[in-house]
């Protein structure tokens, strides 16, 4: 039988706190990313329709540049699920690695692809294939990355996932404006 002394527990607990804090920093780093991902493509959104898309049509351009920024919302759902059975199955920090080499993907697709006047219609449906993966990838992490975050700190699991959905929320809005 070993007993342990109060030092001994005093370790434990503050190497515990900083494997936790590990973790939120972690989890924050990779969903901050996913999320400049798909806002740096918003904010770019000009330069992109004329880069990727015929520019026939300034508006035109714009549109088909704002419609692939849409398809990355509507399939975040089926990344949900899909990549939420995948970390049930293979853990979450699987499902977390998977996710996040996803979006890199997505991301190089996106920084290597030539223009629309070099490749012609490939330019537009590379981007729109880049753009499904990375929304892909953004629905199964945040799912994952806050239920990895409640089985770690089940004491503290209330406040842990509405961290999360404030991380979310703060990534969603911006930046924040200054009100008086």
């Amino acid at each position: 039988m070993t007993l342990s002394t109060p030092a001994d527990a005093q370790h434990t607990a503050a190497t515990t706190k900083k494997n936790i804090t590990r973790l939120i920093v972690a989890t924050s780093v990779g969903n901050a990313l996913e999320w400049y991902d798909i806002s740096v493509y918003a904010y770019f959104a000009v330069y992109l329709s004329k880069a990727f898309f015929p520019a026939n049509d300034p508006t035109t351009s714009l549109l088909l540049t704002f419609g692939s920024f849409g398809l990355s919302f509507l399939i975040r759902p089926i990344g949900g699920i899909v990549l939420g059975a995948y970390a049930d199955r293979h853990g979450r920090k699987a499902s977390l690695m998977l996710s996040i080499v996803l979006m890199t993907f997505g991301t190089l697709v996106l920084a290597l692809m030539p223009t629309y006047q070099t490749i012609g219609i490939l330019a537009p449906i590379g981007v729109m294939l880049a753009r499904l993966v990375q929304g892909f990838s953004a629905g199964g992490e945040f799912g994952s990355s806050t239920a990895f975050l409640v089985e770690h700190m089940p004491e503290r699991r209330g406040f842990v996932a509405s961290n999360s959905r404030a991380r979310a929320s703060a990534a969603c809005s911006g930046p924040a404006s200054v009100r008086s």
